[in-house]
């Protein structure tokens, strides 16, 4: 895949490079650690919601969808209490 330029990037990518200048503003010079974790896991979730939805609760076709293995999805599902 080729890489997009900052011009070309996608709307996502741009969202995320929104929210993150936003933080760090908001921080306003005060530390902050981990924010990889932090993002992972605050756009993990509702993707997976969303994926759910669209695929109508079918976890092997959110599973193709998400590119990931359905045993990982489940796992994932479970974490974030999205199934019983």
């Amino acid at each position: 895949m080729k890489k997009k330029s900052t011009a070309e990037e996608g709307e996502l990518a741009k969202c995320v490079r929104r929210s993150m200048n936003r933080y760090f503003k908001d921080l306003d010079g005060a530390k902050s650690t981990d924010i990889y974790s932090m993002v992972l896991s605050e756009m993990e979730k509702p993707l997976l919601e969303v994926v759910m939805i669209h695929a109508k609760s079918n976890q092997c076709q959110a599973a193709e969808i998400l590119g990931i293995n359905r045993n990982t999805l489940r796992k994932k599902l479970k974490q974030y209490k999205i199934i019983k």
